[in-house]
């Protein structure tokens, strides 16, 4: 199995169902993990998922205002299958760095798993 990994990529959207969201946006971490299994020596990049397409996708992605995270997630995860139909499984997260609630310190995180 090989796995190709975007991590710690940091991204200003504006994804939420608050009006302060919608309107200031927020920033957010996302952490991608793409898993299958070749079928013989990879010597080529068109053999393989192309980490630099993978970004292409999510940044298109996180453009588009959502109110959840998990309708972002889910159909991201379509894209990528889509456009690397090999893939066996992804494994992805996005993390709203400063969520809108009063007195909380921390972040808060969805994360969602696909096998094909």
């Amino acid at each position: 199995m090989i796995q190709v990994e975007l991590k710690k990529v940091r991204f200003h959207a504006f994804h939420g169902l608050y009006d302060e969201e919608k309107k200031a946006g927020n920033d957010y971490e996302f952490n991608l993990f793409v898993n299958w299994e070749p079928d013989e020596l990879i010597t080529s990049l068109s053999e393989t998922v192309n980490y630099a397409k993978l970004y292409e996708l999510v940044k298109a992605e996180m453009i588009i205002p959502r109110q959840l995270l998990e309708t972002l997630l889910m159909e991201l995860a379509e894209k990528i299958h889509e456009e690397f139909p090999f893939v066996k499984e992804i494994n992805m997260s996005v993390t709203k760095l400063n969520a809108p609630i009063i007195n909380f310190i921390g972040s808060t995180s969805v994360t969602y798993k696909k096998t094909y």
